[in-house]
């Protein structure tokens, strides 16, 4: 058996498909499926069932899956161990919430160019949301979103809990008292995206306070949520961590409210593949640096 055969069984299993089997293995379609075919042939079994509505792993597949991962796993701990320089290289797409731009993913970047010189970041910027789902369609290697799946092929790593508050412009005059919800509410409130955690809260707890159709501006944009807030368009909820330089200038002020608003847990994402060493490697120097900036930040 060919180590290549191996690799590309793996791959067409985990991705159900040869043409992005082949981009992984940066190759052809053709070139898997002669690899499939050969590896078929000197096992003497059929590995994948083919139709009209694309492939699937035979029984005997699923039976011999797990050996081939071992295989993969034995390699790369081989490699690992045999090479003095970093084994970190290539193409790596990684995947991010923007509150954990507006904090440590500079730090974690520069990190990473200073341990891995040979891996090349291709950085995804978007909601959580749309991050789990390019996660599980393979568009990114990484993840670094709010929550986790209940998918058992998702693996992660907690990398820190960020508070929420309400926040405004000091020209709406809300400030240095305690403001009630349904004063609150006499304005638009500009938060994250309605499928996000911040979102439903900000919408219950105005519901909850008897406000029936709380006017509600979602934006998948850190910078937009801000700019709104800072002219005075009404009060915004978001982590007070993203805008400590407008904080620390006065032209956002931490409200006082009668509301309790929930933290948003982030963690590093990411499936079981053959390369999964390089994410499980990216997601523990962010969970480290992620851990030291938020300690600094609790200190502040």
């Amino acid at each position: 058996m060919d180590f290549k055969h191996i690799e590309a069984f793996v791959w067409v299993a985990e991705v159900e498909s040869f043409r992005i089997a082949a981009e992984k293995l940066h190759t052809t379609q053709p070139a898997i499926s002669q690899r499939i075919a050969a590896l078929e042939s000197s096992l003497s079994v059929r590995l994948f069932e083919r139709s009209a509505r694309g492939i699937k792993l035979t029984e005997k597949g699923q039976e011999l899956l797990s050996h081939a991962r071992r295989i993969i796993d034995m390699r790369t701990e081989m490699l690992t161990a045999a090479r003095q320089a970093s084994p970190i290289r290539g193409l790596f797409r990684l995947g991010v919430a923007e509150t954990l731009v507006h904090t440590w993913l500079p730090e974690l970047l520069e990190r990473l160019h200073q341990r891995h010189p040979a891996l090349v970041v291709e950085l995804q910027v978007d909601t959580s949301h749309v991050l789990r789902s390019q996660l599980f369609s393979h568009q990114i290697d990484l993840a670094m979103l709010v929550g986790t799946s209940q998918d058992p092929r998702e693996h992660s790593l907690h990398l820190w809990d960020y508070s929420l508050a309400w926040i405004a412009s000091p020209s709406l005059r809300l400030h240095g008292r305690t403001v009630k919800a349904g004063e609150l509410a006499a304005y638009p409130i500009i938060t994250y995206p309605p499928a996000s955690v911040p979102h439903h809260a900000v919408k219950r707890i105005l519901q909850d306070a008897g406000i029936k159709e709380p006017r509600l501006y979602g934006s998948a944009s850190l910078s937009t949520i801000v700019h709104m807030a800072r002219h005075g368009m009404g009060p915004c909820v978001i982590a007070p961590a993203v805008i400590a330089e407008e904080l620390a200038q006065g032209k956002l002020c931490i409200l006082r409210t009668d509301t309790t608003l929930p933290d948003i847990d982030f963690h590093a994402c990411w499936l079981d593949t053959p390369d999964s060493h390089t994410a499980l490697t990216v997601a523990r120097l962010a969970q480290e640096i992620a851990r030291k900036a938020g300690a600094r930040d609790n200190q502040g």
